[in-house]
């Protein structure tokens, strides 16, 4: 069984993430075999300030 993990900043909604889990999981079952149900994708939402890129904090450098 894969489990698929997913970091990236928050705020996007539902709609979006049933999207990405839905595609991952057709994906690792077409490459790897297997089925849907053995499929797991874990979404963590972190926010900005709790991200760094560069030597900055996320909130800086990508400020909304």
């Amino acid at each position: 069984m894969p489990i698929i993990r997913i970091e990236m900043f928050e705020g996007r909604d539902a709609a979006k993430k049933l999207e990405l889990v839905q595609a991952l999981t057709t994906e690792a079952v077409r490459i790897l075999g297997g089925t849907k149900d053995g499929v797991h994708v874990v979404i963590t939402d972190v926010a900005k300030d709790n991200w760094g890129v560069g030597g900055e904090l996320a909130s800086t450098k990508f400020p909304d």
